[in-house]
């Protein structure tokens, strides 16, 4: 299967984000996780989750490198971890955290790779610009300031309502927005700030095969 590949660069910052359409042998990927049984983990993703096995992605990473030497300076990728993940989470449940951009790893050397495989393809991934930092993103060096930053922002202004956040929000202004196109995957550092975007019509099933899937892939340059 041939990949459809761009690059976008986003925001002041210009971060790049790499959007593969075509990316895999979908289908192989919703037998598998036919197989598996999705549960919570950790504080922070609004649903349940399972591991991928790396043999699922060695063939995928390999066409990936070139791409991610060209765009990031990494020559060659290592799995930190995979994971399907299906959003079950209402809006109205989501705890603070849940509501507001986040980054996942301050290092730049770090990548997502997020593979979208719902058939309903109304939900996506957006990028958001700290309005009271202008940061894009969180690297060590930044990210005393911009906790510093946030919580000073909260305390004044408050935590944002119970939902999925859509658009721009008195703390952050959203800077891109990628599609969750059937079979797209986008490849990102991991310190930018995003977040899922959901609306509120979308279900969120707990079935595989019909509620908001995607592999979430955690990349790192090889050592």
């Amino acid at each position: 299967m041939s990949w459809q590949v761009s690059v976008v660069p986003h925001g002041i910052e210009q971060q790049p984000v790499v959007v593969i359409d075509r990316f895999a042998d979908a289908d192989r990927f919703l037998d598998d996780v036919s197989f598996l049984s999705l549960r919570p983990m950790g504080e922070h993703y609004p649903g349940v989750r399972a591991a991928v096995a790396p043999a699922m992605l060695r063939d995928l990473l390999v066409q990936l490198e070139p791409i991610a030497e060209s765009v990031f300076g990494i020559a060659k990728l290592e799995i930190v971890d995979a994971f399907y993940s299906l959003v079950t989470r209402p809006g109205s449940a989501l705890t603070p955290i849940q509501r507001l951009p986040h980054f996942d790893e301050v290092s730049p050397s770090r990548l997502a790779l997020l593979h979208f495989l719902s058939r309903d393809e109304s939900s996506g991934t957006a990028f958001y610009r700290h309005r009271s930092t202008g940061f894009e993103s969180i690297h060590a060096a930044r990210l005393p300031e911009y906790r510093a930053a946030l919580q000073a922002d909260i305390a004044r202004a408050g935590l944002p309502d119970a939902s999925y956040i859509a658009g721009d929000t008195p703390l952050f202004e959203q800077i891109a927005m990628h599609q969750g196109h059937y079979n797209r995957a986008i490849l990102y550092r991991s310190n930018t700030l995003h977040c899922a975007a959901i609306p509120q019509a979308m279900v969120l099933s707990e079935d595989p095969a019909v509620g908001r899937l995607t592999v979430n892939t955690f990349l790192d340059a090889a050592r």
